[in-house]
């Protein structure tokens, strides 16, 4: 029993540091993904549609980072910044949700965590962005 608590802690912790690590990536994917599933809709098969959504995927992040390093305005760069944080927050929203529903009975209380986590996970986004296409 006590290695599962122990498993299951380290587990919680390395998804966590997941969810930061891959909060800067959820604009490329959420496009990646509506591009391929709007592709399947309209009669391509699974890999043409996986394929659109790679290039679109590709390109969403490609065009980010060619805008962020040509582009001087700290406001452009700042909306930059937003659409990047945006699904990331929307991704620790419902992370943190999903977690609090296992520990925490109340749901005014689950959505105060929630809400709390996709400000943290938003801001982690934010700022990642920000300094990694601030170095380049």
């Amino acid at each position: 029993m006590f290695l599962a608590i122990i498993f299951a802690i380290t587990i919680t912790a390395f998804l966590c540091w997941l969810l930061f690590t891959l909060a800067v990536y959820a604009l490329p994917l959420f496009a990646a993904v509506m591009a391929g599933t709007w592709a399947h809709a309209t009669g391509a098969g699974f890999i043409v549609a996986g394929a659109v959504g790679v290039a679109a995927g590709a390109a969403t992040l490609i065009i980010a980072q060619i805008l962020f390093a040509t582009v001087r305005s700290p406001i452009i760069r700042a909306g930059i910044a937003f659409a990047f944080a945006l699904p990331a927050a929307f991704a620790g929203y419902h992370a943190v949700h999903g977690i609090a529903a296992i520990a925490v009975p109340t749901e005014a209380w689950r959505q105060v965590f929630a809400s709390i986590g996709a400000v943290v996970v938003g801001g982690a986004a934010w700022i990642r962005t920000a300094a990694v296409r601030a170095a380049t």
